[in-house]
């Protein structure tokens, strides 16, 4: 049998097959993944498997193959640096929930979230959610994202998660999309897709008041239907954005502002520093590339390792 994986705890995952019955499925043995991925996770939400019906009554499979992926996102596990975790697979959409204040997300981040996005061939967009509590020096740093963003070639939605009437045009993105949905702790995703999947009821919890830090609520990934059609793919809160198998000289590739200019560059490896006839810095002087996203570049340019 052919199903869909809907949610991994690491050891069981819940497989709906192509009648629509739910399934609690587990491995057997080391899986072999034509992927070629070293991760710490064989299976991801998001994949579609073949299984083997163990008991019929009591819904329980053994998985025994990963069909080829579309596409999937990856991020350095949280528990070994040195390897890859899958987030999901097979994605048409990733938003990445920020917010200006309670708790501030750095562009950093959501640059991180970005590049990673272009790397593995994902539309990705931005929700700022907590619009409700921006006070006026957070207004105008919303309106230097929606500047910097926007420029950049990137959807962002400014957003309140307790206003329903803010997130209609979101709304209207997700249908008939499998997205998945990434972010800090705290920056209000339970609360978003509550919204768009009415009687889900995901738990959320408020923002520790001492450290200014979300509370993670979310365990494992899980992904759930959105009347009208779509799904989506609910994850971890994350910390941190590590980048793997992003290289130095093919980072600026994953600029989507700086790709138009790469081609004038004097010297086929410019990596746009200190290297003549640059047209990525001319840009930048000329206001065509913002500057704050440079000054990102280089930052991210500078902290990958060799090894990746």
């Amino acid at each position: 049998m052919r199903g869909v994986v809907y949610k991994s705890t690491g050891s069981w995952y819940s497989v709906k097959d192509d009648a629509g019955h739910f399934w609690d499925a587990r491995i057997k043995g080391k899986l072999k993944i034509d992927d070629d991925i070293s991760s710490t996770n064989p299976i991801a939400v998001g994949d579609i498997v073949a299984f083997d019906v163990e008991d019929d009554a009591v819904k329980t499979a053994m998985v025994t193959d990963v069909l080829p992926r579309n596409n999937y996102i990856v991020r350095i596990s949280p528990h070994n640096k040195n390897q890859k975790h899958i987030i999901a697979s097979n994605i048409d959409l990733a938003l990445l929930v920020a917010s200006v204040a309670d708790p501030r997300t750095s562009t950093g981040f959501i640059d991180r979230f970005l590049i990673t996005a272009e790397a593995y061939h994902i539309t990705a967009a931005i929700i700022v959610n907590k619009t409700d509590l921006l006070k006026t020096k957070h207004a105008s740093i919303l309106k230097n994202w929606q500047e910097i963003y926007g420029k950049a070639g990137y959807k962002l939605f400014a957003v309140s998660a307790i206003d329903k009437n803010t997130l209609a045009e979101v709304t209207t993105v997700l249908k008939g999309k499998t997205t998945l949905i990434s972010g800090h702790s705290g920056v209000g995703k339970s609360t978003l897709i509550n919204q768009f999947i009415p009687g889900l009821d995901i738990k959320t919890k408020v923002v520790s008041g001492w450290s200014g830090k979300g509370q993670h609520t979310t365990t494992f990934a899980e992904m759930f239907e959105v009347p009208g059609g779509g799904r989506i793919i609910d994850t971890p809160g994350v910390k941190e954005f590590g980048l793997i198998d992003v290289d130095k000289d093919e980072l600026s590739h994953y600029f989507p502002e700086m790709r138009a200019f790469l081609k004038d560059c004097q010297f086929n490896n410019c990596r746009h520093l200190n290297e003549p006839g640059c047209a990525v810095k001319q840009a930048v002087i000329d206001k065509n590339i913002s500057e704050d996203r440079y000054v990102s570049y280089v930052a991210i340019l500078e902290s990958i390792e060799k090894k990746w």
